[in-house]
């Protein structure tokens, strides 16, 4: 699973990647996360507020912090 969070350093792009990595853990899923805080790279994705979130090249979140389970979620359906 190839994740990739957007985000140009903001707090809630920060606790984005936080949470990502905390939910990962509690559903033992191996993933490779990056940040991507290049804002040319960031608009390359479509998206027009951070933090965004991409997984496997595919868009799934923009513009809001979801809660813990929600991400859980999202995770586990676009494994």
């Amino acid at each position: 699973m190839e994740i990739k969070v957007l985000g140009t350093g903001c707090p809630r792009c920060k606790a984005l990647e936080r949470e990502v990595f905390n939910a990962l853990a509690e559903l033992d899923i191996a993933a490779n996360v990056s940040k991507v805080e290049d804002i040319m790279k960031i608009m390359e994705y479509g998206i027009m507020h951070t933090p965004g979130l991409v997984i496997n090249g595919k868009v799934v979140l923009s513009g809001r912090l979801p809660s813990r389970n929600e991400l859980k979620q999202i995770l586990t359906q676009n494994q």
